[in-house]
């Protein structure tokens, strides 16, 4: 079993700062990317930011230059920034991962959810 536990989330006004944290627990062998996703009311859930594969970020073109992910290899954990807060950030805040897990000898391909964090901006 593989967790993922996020916190950090809460009520901010807009042009404030929030920062996200999500720690990965349980049979990892290892994290081939992990990164952030955001839905807002009636809207689809969509990607926020992330660490790829390679090592390399992707960032949501309405985040860029407001927004900076992070990560402590070592905790399992990654960070979201949030800067510069607007209305329209509104949302739940998920984290994702996908892991290389570990179970009864095995290594099996998992991918995983948090179960969100509920960001809230207010003008």
């Amino acid at each position: 079993q593989v967790h993922l536990v996020e916190s950090g989330g809460g009520l901010v006004q807009a042009g404030g700062s929030l920062r996200l944290s999500c720690a990965a627990s349980g049979s990892i062998f290892s994290i081939d990317a992990m990164g952030w996703y955001r839905q807002a009311p009636g809207k689809q859930r969509e990607l926020v930011a992330a660490f790829t594969s390679g090592g390399s970020t992707n960032y949501a073109d309405s985040v860029k230059g407001r927004f900076t992910i992070s990560r402590d290899n070592a905790k399992n954990t990654v960070y979201l920034q949030m800067s510069s807060l607007k209305p329209e950030d509104t949302a739940v805040y998920y984290c994702n991962a996908w892991v290389v897990a570990t179970m009864l000898g095995f290594a099996s391909d998992l991918e995983v959810w948090g179960e969100g964090t509920l960001v809230t901006v207010s003008s």
